[in-house]
């Protein structure tokens, strides 16, 4: 994308999904961030002005998704990209048993996700060549129950994504789904290896890859923590 978009990214407080905010914001576009509070978004709000627009971050909340589209309607009244950061833990309760974190971040991310794209789309309608991103760690592309069972959109968030691309296509809105390659459902006979990705390296090339307007992408990261920081 050359010219100047508005973009909305969830999951924005820290690793990959801070990285992102302040990628495309060097780049000139305008940027909406639902993040917790943090310092460094404070000062971007200080230097960016109209350009950085913080949103709520609590999006598992279908009510908390609705006000911050409505604020992004208020100021901007389109979207041209939405960048769904759903690899992150955001929505963890501090008090969850261990034994139950891997499926709370797949469940929570994937309501995240939904309210998101409820509340976004009206939006991304509106925008110039609209295109939604969603990305994917290891952690949140898990499947649910047991791995043998047919991968769908009630056990497997990557497979629901893929199953929002006719709806979304039919009112001209794109859909890359970015997510480490999975056995079941292979995107590519190449050998994804990973890499010793940071944020920022992950960022730079998830932000140029945008204008391909691809499908699929795989990411395969050695250290998952550098893009997606646990809570605790």
């Amino acid at each position: 994308m050359t010219h100047t978009s508005s973009f909305w990214i969830t999951g924005a407080t820290n690793g990959l999904g801070l990285a992102l905010v302040i990628e495309l914001l060097k780049q000139g576009h305008r940027v909406a961030a639902s993040c917790n509070d943090s310092h460094l978004l404070d000062t971007l709000s200080e230097d960016q002005g109209e350009r950085f627009l913080p949103l709520p971050w609590q999006l598992h909340d279908y009510a908390r998704a609705t006000e911050a589209a409505a604020q992004v309607q208020a100021v901007w009244g389109s979207l041209d990209g939405l960048i769904i950061n759903a690899g992150t833990c955001d929505y963890l309760a501090p008090e969850l048993p261990d034994d139950e974190v891997l499926e709370a971040i797949v469940t929570s991310n994937r309501q995240a996700s939904s309210n998101c794209l409820m509340a976004a789309a009206p939006l991304l309608a509106n925008g110039s060549s609209p295109q939604v991103m969603a990305i994917l760690s290891r952690y949140s592309a898990m499947q649910l129950h047991h791995p043998n069972q047919p991968l769908n959109a009630s056990n497997s968030l990557t497979h629901w994504f893929r199953e929002q691309r006719q709806a979304l296509q039919a009112h001209g809105i794109g859909l890359t789904v970015v997510a480490p390659q999975s056995l079941q459902a292979p995107v590519t006979a190449a050998h994804a290896i990973p890499e010793q990705w940071t944020a920022e390296t992950a960022a730079q090339v998830l932000v140029s890859s945008l204008r391909e307007r691809e499908s699929e992408l795989v990411l395969e990261v050695w250290s998952l923590s550098s893009l997606w920081p646990l809570p605790r």
